[in-house]
């Protein structure tokens, strides 16, 4: 269900207040949208707290304690039984105490919601590219592109529901020298023969040989395309079942293939024109140079050789170009750990092509690390030289493999204990979130059907809230906040951590608050709906992460 377009989220509604009060306080001070609106580290200094008086007190003149009682008697006018009293604290904070009535028109907002709920809210929507992976289809992925995945996901998700429009997308590096490497491995193999020394020696290439019957005899050139064909099914495989699906697989090999709407050009050609258009390039030395150090890159940079052969950044401008053409607002590389000496020279060349950077997202992951009996691990296994994909879903699950990998910001490098992954206990973030979602199912379970649908009906009585369901319910409202950082920041790691922080605070609710057979008028009905609300919120945030939430556990 989606909220009302005349619902005002009720921090809204407080910072409306707040704003309106500065105002008629400060005249025409600007404090009142600049202050800040704060959850204090102690519930005895309020709800809310705003340090609005001392940004006014420089306007006004005059001690901030006063100022912040003035601002007090005008929110008390606009709040009325909203607000049960304000404190003046320290040098001038205002601290805020909202009635039971605020909190329960708080989560009759996020009820009406539904699985809308912090969604649908960003400033301007934006048609966005996320490309992510892109591992070259010579082997298969590894630990590294997991999280890779795992987090370009998670961000095409949260961007989704936070009101983009999302493309995720891989670029198939099937051209160039390394898909002939693979082809000659996969003939040697097929022959019997030891594979050259910068070759590719993993077992599956020999998988890969096995599976094309004529390999040891087929042109190199087929045996490169149809190799890369089986690799790139097995890495669609690997990441499907790793909840990952991508919208567009686009081949590198067809930036160099003319196209009808490029009137028989091929996209590589087709950018170098545009480059020339724009005055971006120039001759040296029988090469063809991009004048990217004009646009901060420490150099210009070889689009073509000497030898008329294409570099790797010609294509990487091609596929860029193509991108912009088919209309996306921003575009997004999600990039390995390797990557760094790559961001220049990809933000030059977008200037180049007349893009402004800011619309353009070069994200750099960081490494992952193993760790097993508190010690780094290989653990290797099939693939004997790294840990593929395939062996870390199998060692932990999906739902732990990608809770954690998105835990901890994407700049910093991730040990991922192999051990508590595996545990089933509240030590372990991921089980204890799913099992609050449990729980509540449970609950719900108990209370019947009926007894739910007429709880989420009933009319909210006036009932005196427990500290811990008032405390639940500031929780869910700061969801759609956490949204919005999460895709402003680029930071699914916030939204792993909300959802930890949500089943902690409903956890100490239900320790503290009978739910089914609670005594009261509409007592139990508040408190189903809590759960109702809390259940919804956890498994939005899960599904963001694209983990499961079992009903069960």
């Amino acid at each position: 269900m989606s909220p009302s377009p005349a619902a005002t989220a009720p921090l809204d509604v407080l910072r409306g207040a707040l704003r309106d009060a500065a105002h008629a306080v400060g005249g025409d001070s600007q404090a009142g949208e600049r202050a800040t609106l704060e959850r204090p580290k102690r519930d005895d200094f309020g709800d809310y707290a705003t340090n609005v008086a001392m940004l006014l007190a420089p306007v006004v003149g005059g001690p901030p304690r006063d100022i912040a009682g003035k601002v007090g008697e005008e929110l008390q006018t606009r709040l009325g039984p909203l607000l049960e009293r304000v404190d003046v604290a320290g040098p001038g904070f205002l601290n805020l105490f909202l009635s039971d009535d605020w909190h329960a028109a708080a989560l009759a907002h996020v009820l009406a919601a539904g699985d809308a709920f912090g969604g649908g809210e960003a400033p301007v929507a934006e048609k966005i590219n996320v490309e992510f992976v892109s591992a070259n289809p010579t082997g298969p992925l590894h630990v590294g592109h997991a999280r890779n995945a795992a987090y370009g996901d998670a961000l095409s998700r949260i961007f989704a529901f936070h009101g983009h429009e999302v493309t995720r997308e891989y670029y198939v590096n099937d051209f160039g020298s390394q898909i002939a490497r693979l082809a000659e491995s996969v003939r040697a193999r097929a022959k019997g023969e030891d594979v050259a020394e910068d070759g590719y020696q993993g077992d599956y290439v020999q998988a890969i040989a096995d599976a094309i019957p004529d390999a040891a005899t087929m042109d190199l050139d087929a045996l490169g395309q149809r190799s890369v064909a089986l690799m790139t099914e097995r890495i669609r495989d690997s990441l499907h079942f790793f909840g990952v699906n991508f919208d567009v697989w686009f081949s590198e090999r067809s930036l160099h293939e003319p196209k009808p709407a490029l009137a028989g050009q091929d996209p590589v050609t087709h950018a170098f024109e545009r480059l020339a258009e724009l005055d971006q390039t120039y001759a040296h030395e029988d090469a063809l140079w991009l004048r990217s150090s004009a646009h901060g890159d420490d150099k210009d940079r070889v689009l073509v050789r000497s030898t008329g052969d294409h570099t790797y950044f010609a294509s990487d401008i091609a596929y860029m170009l193509d991108k912009r053409e088919r209309g996306f607002d921003r575009l997004m590389y999600v990039l390995g750990a390797d990557h760094h000496g790559y961001k220049a020279r990809m933000a030059a060349a977008y200037e180049s092509l007349g893009g402004d950077v800011a619309s353009l997202d070069l994200l750099i992951m960081q490494f992952v690390h193993l760790v097993e009996r508190g010690e780094r691990s290989s653990m290797s296994k099939r693939s004997g030289e790294f840990v593929t994909l395939d062996d870390l879903v199998a060692e932990i699950g999906v739902d732990a493999a990608r809770w954690f990998l998105l835990q901890r910001s994407h700049d910093t490098t991730i040990d991922l204990d192999l051990d508590l992954a595996r545990e089933e206990s509240s030590d372990n973030p991921v089980y204890y979130v799913q099992y609050a979602h449990a729980r509540i199912a449970s609950v719900l379970d108990k209370a019947g059907a009926d007894r739910v649908a007429a709880a989420l009906a009933a009319e909210r009585a006036a009932v005196a809230m427990h500290p811990a369901e008032k405390a639940l319910v500031k929780k869910l409202l700061m969801f759609p906040a956490e949204i919005a950082e999460a895709a402003t920041r680029r930071a699914p790691h916030r939204v792993s951590s909300y959802a930890l922080e949500l089943a902690q605070t409903f956890t100490a609710f239900y320790r503290d608050c009978q739910v089914v057979g609670a005594e009261g008028d509409g007592v139990e009905d508040l408190r189903i709906a809590l759960c109702v609300a809390s259940q919804t919120t956890i498994a939005t945030a899960l599904r963001l992460l694209g983990v499961s939430t079992p009903d069960t556990m």
